[in-house]
């Protein structure tokens, strides 16, 4: 073979190379996300935390401390660009008998960066008429939009909802949308619109301080102060227990270590501080599960105390039933 079949031959081969390198680099973009679900074993119960979606809070809106002290909590922790990304997080319990859905997320109330709870619950393998109970925490309209469709039509064809009395009380009261300031009349009506359907067909219920919307399943504790009717569930099932604390935190860098920060959402500031202080302590000096509505997805870990102040630790992601066994290595 002569040297100038070789080297033609050389030159084609790397001409080839060059090509299918350049195919494999050219692969277009997915542009899609991982659908929005995390699924966590409990006892007998199975937890699926659902993305519905977010939107960007301003630091503005936290107070209890000069913006300076906060912007710079913030910046160790989270990036302001040009507010802090905020998850909306719903939490679907099976109990084996019963499909439990905590929070319904903002629907089509926020825009296009929500509206997500659907399709990432049939992601996650349930469908939204499989549901048969809804907890609200409160009817803040990044909970109970997600109820009804653009048309206000019930999601869930099939579930009966329920609310603290004191919540129902204080957003479904007509006269309370009368008598509302002009600011807040919106959210008066999102609430009432998105729970209509419901009331209408006899599936909308509340329950009082010490009463359990399904005795025997779940335990609901009265925690008002970001809105009169706040209400924290607790499951337990072989002597694990997880908390849906719902709105008790806007705020991974800031409302841990200085829980004295409340937001401008609350209606009675000083009672939501003194709500979070008290869940906080409960969850750190018991180590159960908790989960918050509006922290990073899957929001979902537990809380530690350390020198008076709280810290987060979120659920690693991992296989979905730890083996019961786990080699140390050492």
């Amino acid at each position: 073979m002569t040297g100038s079949l070789h080297a033609a031959l050389g030159t084609l081969g790397l001409a080839l190379a060059l090509a299918a390198g350049s195919a494999v680099a050219q692969a277009p973009q997915v542009g899609t996300q991982a659908p929005g679900y995390f699924r966590l074993a409990l006892g007998d119960y199975e937890v699926t935390a659902l993305f519905d979606g977010y939107n960007d809070l301003s630091p503005k809106l936290l107070q209890g401390m000069s913006q300076g002290q906060i912007r710079a909590l913030l910046a160790r922790r989270s990036i302001e660009t040009p507010g802090v990304q905020t998850a909306f997080n719903a939490f679907l319990v099976n109990t084996g008998k019963q499909l439990i859905l905590v929070d319904t997320g903002a629907g089509q109330c926020i825009g296009a960066t929500a509206g997500q709870l659907s399709a990432n619950m049939q992601a996650a393998g349930y469908k939204p008429e499989q549901v048969d109970t809804i907890l609200l925490t409160h009817l803040h309209l990044d909970h109970v939009c997600g109820l009804v469709d653009a048309q206000q039509k019930p999601i869930f064809a099939n579930a009966t909802v329920y609310a603290a009395k004191a919540e129902a009380d204080y957003w479904l009261d007509p006269q309370a949308l009368a008598k509302a300031p002009a600011g807040a009349k919106e959210f008066f009506k999102i609430a009432q619109d998105s729970t209509a359907p419901y009331v209408a067909a006899g599936r909308f219920k509340t329950f009082t301080p010490g009463q359990s919307p399904l005795p025997g399943v779940v335990e609901a504790q009265l925690e008002s102060g970001h809105t009169p009717g706040s209400t924290t569930y607790r499951f337990t099932s072989q002597n694990q227990s997880i908390v849906f604390m719902g709105d008790l935190v806007h705020n991974l860098a800031v409302q841990f270590e200085h829980p004295e920060v409340s937001i401008s959402f609350d209606v009675n500031s000083q009672q939501a501080i003194k709500s979070r202080n008290a869940v906080f302590s409960a969850a750190a000096a018991s180590k159960t599960w908790v989960t918050a509505a509006h922290l990073p997805f899957p929001g979902i870990g537990h809380v530690t105390a350390i020198d008076q102040h709280f810290q987060w630790v979120p659920v690693e992601y991992g296989p979905y039933k730890r083996a019961a066994k786990v080699p140390l290595i050492e």
